[in-house]
């Protein structure tokens, strides 16, 4: 069982910021990146950082970033997880390189799931003979 959670909130509901990051912020939120245990934003700085740099190496991040490599690690897994960030060559990268790219990736994936929900919504109907 593929078991991927995709978390959005409305963003239609945001007023524009002059302020990138605040706007990177909230974006980051809308496609849940942060939790209430993540108090420091470590998964957003991460994301912006790879964002920005292009790749970098867990170990890169943790200096760059001022965390523990296992804090970094932790949240890599999870933007990989969510199918946001991949290796290549040792590195971490956002896919695609831009955000435009990783909500085309979040709808592909949603679309994905809601077919598969669809046909066990029927299996499911069929059974009880709706």
């Amino acid at each position: 069982m593929n078991d991927t959670k995709i978390t959005i909130n409305d963003f239609l509901l945001y007023e524009k910021s002059k302020d990138i990051n605040e706007e990177l912020q909230y974006f980051c939120s809308s496609i849940g990146l942060f939790n209430l245990r993540d108090k420091d934003r470590s998964c957003y700085r991460i994301f912006a950082t790879l964002l920005r740099s292009g790749s970098m190496s867990s170990d890169e991040l943790a200096t760059q970033l001022s965390l523990t490599r296992g804090t970094v690690i932790h949240h890599l897994n999870k933007l990989m997880e969510m199918k946001i960030v991949e290796v290549r060559n040792y590195k971490y990268l956002i896919k695609g390189n831009t955000l435009l790219k990783v909500v085309d990736d979040i709808e592909k994936e949603m679309t994905r799931m809601l077919e598969e929900l669809k046909k066990k919504a029927s299996e499911i109907d069929d059974r009880f003979s709706f």
